[in-house]
């Protein structure tokens, strides 16, 4: 089954090759770029494809040389060349397992993370902030841009709420894996005792949408303007330019004042509440398909204690996939890469479990 499609992709991609190349075709600039988007989504798969028929040429042509060779040493040759072949085709039938799953329509968005302080007041607000940093980071080593959405700061330099949006080519197929409760163990610098206080942050990590995707009734919104207030500089706190937009039939509210333009306000508001209506839209659809969810990690709920970062032992642990990391401070400094391609890969262990697709070909 996995060869039957693997030989239908690639005869849709030597039918989309001709197509875009054709000038009828081209004239049609919106049509033509459909197809070119087609061509490139598949392209990665068929180039794998091709290289894993032509190993299984070269094995078939060395076992042919093996039995028709007589001399010792030139039988030894083409043995261990078999070998490294044979290693080959199974990297190859491993990778084509992964690149036929199902992809996330969403992968390849922008997204918008909303970072909460939970239990433990300020200590929770302040590790909010650690992780805005720690994104920030990592968004950073990325090249990926961030852009600051609302804030909702404390007086010591914490975060009651951060809401902003991360830009880059792959944001949410690698950030989607962060939605959840992170609890910190550590000694609080108020703490004049020394005990360990435990405290929690919850963050949404909400691909971005298109105004396609989500249809927002203008009589289903109510918008407020009012006195931005907190760090927005003279202009933004003497203006009535922040803005506040209620989603009336599911009582969703979203603020914005870090611009000082009321329409840009108004703009950015409204594209984090399409995001927190997609993002309901699709935990009821998901709701329905219990076994889908199983096979992802974790189910993204906001509820769901995801990991667990302790300052006194240096350790960073995903409880989902049970990695612990003892590099604390890299990790907070926006070292993501060995705990995120983790989660990853045990991600897509799993959904080939549950396709069925174990195993050679």
């Amino acid at each position: 089954m996995i060869l039957d499609r693997l030989n239908f992709i690639e005869n849709k991609y030597d039918e989309l090759s001709v197509k875009i190349s054709d000038p009828s075709i081209m004239a049609n600039q919106k049509e033509w770029q459909k197809l070119c988007k087609e061509h490139s989504d598949i392209e990665t798969v068929v180039n794998q494809y091709r290289e894993y028929k032509n190993i299984l040429d070269e094995i078939e042509t060395s076992k042919e040389m093996f039995n028709e060779e007589s001399d010792r040493d030139m039988k030894d040759m083409i043995q261990e060349e078999l070998h490294i072949l044979t290693e080959r085709q199974q990297k190859l039938e491993q990778d084509l397992q992964i690149l036929l799953l199902p992809k996330d329509p969403n992968d390849d968005k922008n997204v918008f993370v909303e970072i909460r302080g939970g239990a433990g007041g300020e200590e929770a607000a302040l590790f909010a902030a650690n992780l805005f940093r720690m994104y920030t980071r990592y968004s950073e080593n990325q090249r990926w841009k961030v852009e600051l959405m609302s804030t909702n700061e404390t007086d010591i330099g914490g975060f009651k709420e951060v809401v902003f949006m991360i830009k880059g080519v792959g944001a949410y197929s690698k950030l989607k894996y962060e939605s959840g409760v992170h609890r910190v163990q550590r000694v609080p610098d108020t703490e004049s005792s020394g005990r360990i206080h435990t405290s929690t942050a919850t963050v949404a990590v909400l691909p971005e949408v298109e105004d396609v995707d989500i249809d927002i009734n203008e009589k289903d919104i109510r918008i407020d303007v009012f006195r931005a207030s907190g760090h927005g500089g003279q202009c933004v706190n003497t203006t009535d330019s922040a803005v506040r937009i209620t989603h009336l039939p599911t009582g969703l509210v979203v603020s914005c004042q870090d611009e000082k333009s009321q329409l840009k306000n108004k703009e950015k508001a409204m594209k984090v509440l399409m995001a927190r209506l997609y993002e309901k839209a699709e935990a009821e659809r998901s709701a329905g398909i219990a076994e889908d969810r199983k096979s992802q990690v974790g189910t993204g709920d906001r509820s769901e204690r995801i990991r667990t970062y302790n300052y006194p032992q240096g350790r960073v642990t995903d409880h989902r996939i049970g990695l612990t990391l003892y590099k604390l401070e890299s990790f907070l400094n926006g070292d993501l890469d060995e705990m995120i391609n983790s989660l990853i890969t045990y991600d897509q262990a799993e959904k080939m479990k549950a396709m069925g697709n174990v195993g050679g070909f």
